[in-house]
């Protein structure tokens, strides 16, 4: 049922004109490279424009956090998106590592006003990971275009 005294804000898709940063974890490459592989696809698909497009890498995941607060800080990026991978072992440091990066993750944005597409893939095994690794690139690229635009429409 559709309401007329709602002012409904729809999604938008454009990138052209943002500015994007990507931070990549390099621990678990393989997957990381099939996120970013997704990821830059869609940005290219949406417009973006690769000399708006940093790419920076770090260890792991639980990097991610200081550096996309970092690159939030410097008012050089409109959106950021975080991939990588974390695939669960025989210890209890795969809970350590997908939570606290996923507390980070969500920190940075909340603290910064800067949206954060999350793509961390949290997996048993290698073979989800390598299942979804595209498709959340593609949902990262979409979600960091989408958020844009919606806090800006905010400030209009």
């Amino acid at each position: 049922m559709a309401r007329k005294e709602f002012r409904e804000l729809d999604p938008q898709y454009q990138a052209a004109g943002l500015r994007f940063g990507i931070v990549l974890s390099r621990f678990n490459e393989d997957i990381g490279a099939g996120l970013l592989s997704g990821a830059s696809e869609e940005l290219a698909k949406l417009g973006a424009n690769p000399d708006n497009i940093t790419l920076i890498t770090v260890p792991g995941a639980l990097e991610l956090p200081l550096t996309l607060q970092a690159m939030a800080q410097s008012g050089r990026f409109d959106a950021l998106i975080a991939l990588g991978c974390v695939i669960r072992g025989e210890t209890y440091h795969f809970e350590i590592v997908a939570n606290e990066s996923a507390r980070g993750i969500t920190d940075v944005q909340l603290q910064t006003g800067i949206p954060v597409a999350n793509a961390v893939l949290t997996t048993e095994n290698d073979d989800q990971a390598l299942a979804r690794m595209e498709q959340k690139g593609r949902e990262a690229a979409q979600c960091a275009v989408e958020m844009t635009h919606l806090l800006k429409a905010f400030k209009s």
